[in-house]
């Protein structure tokens, strides 16, 4: 009987238990709601204390009636607001801005645009955790949440926003990247932050990245994963405007006595300097090709104001601009533009009327002045072509005694005119054939700091070298040795360059 009588108090306590279980649970919910959620309630809720109605509807993400989604009243276009992944990825971003508020980032309260957002699913995900006062851009409109606009070229004023967000790899995509992030600059307000999504996570393009931005402080980066096979791991970064930051322009001669991290983390992963004088340069040097590590296949060269290609020495347009770098270097589709530096005027012709190609008809050198140009023409030379020889130049004043065909030149000064036309934010490969002028050329190019501005060099070094013709007979042409040449290889990679020995 004792049993029986204590078993109503048994269930009762079971009962109260739960109940208050289920109070601790509401209770939390409720504080997340006002706390985390900026008193919204929002999207996907399995219940909500602010929420105006309690149908069912109001609570679906996707509804394909009306194109109506959550608690929104926006309404969107039918096919857009009926996609699943358009559902996924407003989950999605409103995981992405919460963190961001609570982080400090971003509030209910902040004007904020969301930048190349084709539908606005980044945007509806703001209103949807209360930024309301949010809008996104993109080239074709879908109102209400997206007007026109441009990454590039946005239809804002100055100063207008507290958040801007960038989001689905825009940045990377966009051919004008400089561009985008001076919009995004000039658009943000001062102690605004700006979020950027990237697919680029090496630490190269981050460099890039940050150099893009001459108003903005880094604040933190973050991986986390994406959403779909398209996007399994996104690269986030976080940036504050400042006020009263200039960008510095590029002046200290002494540029590249320190290494950054990211260069050193290049030069660990290129192919290693022929240490020993090849027996027979024209093979060992031509089947080094397949080792050579290019930069782009190590890392991604994204975020660049221009892409430049200039080639000292070009001879023929179709030598090592088409044979070469038009078809075998990677590109990472960007569009180069090529600068071909070439003094003898039997080339010149050919370079009449190339779109994207701009010819220097000089001869690169350390200063402005006159030169000899001296067309060479060695027995069982390989460089001969059609019987044009190899041009070597010489200052006028030193041309005495030489034999063959001469020109007098203009020479320019190579590395004040590299300082004069790219930038630390450009994407620089140089490719070097000057039949031994290089000895002059590298030393002047680190001693200014011009070697600085170039990513990657393929450099041809002239030595003494064995002859093809000759078996155990050196080239007279040149002076130096190959161990001399080494030793300008690695006073480049000593300075950070990523060369190459080239043939």
């Amino acid at each position: 009987m004792e049993l029986a009588a204590g078993k109503p108090g048994f269930l009762r306590n079971i009962v109260v238990r739960f109940l208050l279980f289920s109070l601790l649970v509401v209770g939390v919910r409720f504080a997340y709601v006002i706390t985390i959620r900026g008193e919204s309630c929002r999207l996907g809720d399995d219940f909500c204390f602010l929420s105006s109605s309690a149908s069912p509807e109001n609570h679906d993400i996707v509804t394909a009636a009306g194109g109506r989604i959550g608690s929104s009243s926006v309404t969107l276009n039918p096919t857009a607001a009926a996609s699943p992944e358009f559902r996924k990825r407003v989950m999605f971003y409103i995981t992405v801005f919460q963190d961001l508020i609570v982080d400090g980032f971003l509030s209910t309260k902040s004007k904020s645009l969301c930048v190349e957002t084709p539908v606005g699913d980044d945007v509806y995900a703001l209103r949807e955790i209360g930024v309301d006062d949010s809008v996104g851009i993109h080239k074709k409109a879908s109102k209400p949440l997206v007007i026109n606009g441009l990454g590039h070229r946005n239809p804002f004023e100055d100063n207008t926003f507290d958040f801007i967000f960038s989001g689905d790899s825009a940045l990377d995509k966009s051919e004008k990247a400089a561009e985008f992030a001076s919009e995004i600059e000039r658009t943000l307000k001062p102690d605004g932050y700006v979020v950027v999504h990237t697919a680029s996570i090496d630490t190269y393009s981050f460099n890039s990245f940050i150099r893009l931005f001459n108003s903005c402080s880094f604040i933190r980066s973050r991986k986390i994963d994406g959403f779909g096979s398209e996007n399994p791991q996104i690269h986030e970064i976080v940036m504050k405007k400042q006020t009263g930051v200039e960008t510095t322009s590029f002046s200290n001669t002494n540029r590249c006595s320190v290494v950054p991290g990211y260069k050193q983390e290049l030069l660990k992963k290129a192919e290693p300097l022929i240490e020993s004088e090849p027996l027979k340069p024209w093979l060992t040097l031509k089947k080094n090709i397949q080792n050579v590590k290019y930069l782009p296949s190590m890392a991604d060269i994204n975020f660049k104001q221009r892409y430049v290609y200039i080639d000292v020495g070009a001879r023929s347009y179709g030598s090592s601009i088409v044979s070469w770098f038009k078809k075998q270097y990677p590109k990472q589709n960007k569009t180069f533009d090529i600068y071909a530096i070439e003094a003898d005027t039997h080339f010149h012709d050919q370079y009449r009327n190339k779109k994207g190609v701009t010819l220097l008809p000089y001869a690169a050198w350390v200063r402005n002045e006159s030169l000899v140009f001296e067309i060479n023409q060695t027995p069982g030379d390989e460089n001969v072509v059609k019987g044009r020889g190899m041009g070597r130049i010489q200052p006028v004043k030193s041309g005495g005694g030489i034999v063959g065909s001469t020109d007098v030149i203009q020479g320019f000064d190579f590395a004040d005119w590299l300082k004069n036309t790219v930038t630390e934010k450009d994407f620089v490969v140089m490719k070097m054939d000057v039949e031994g002028t290089e000895f002059d050329l590298i030393p002047k190019l680190i001693e200014s700091g011009g070697i600085c501005l170039i990513d990657e060099v393929f450099l041809e070094c002239h030595y003494n070298r064995w002859q093809k013709c000759c078996p155990g007979v050196r080239s007279p042409k040149y002076e130096k040795s190959y161990g001399q040449c080494l030793d300008l290889f690695r006073s480049l990679r000593q300075q950070g360059v990523l060369v190459h020995q080239w043939w």
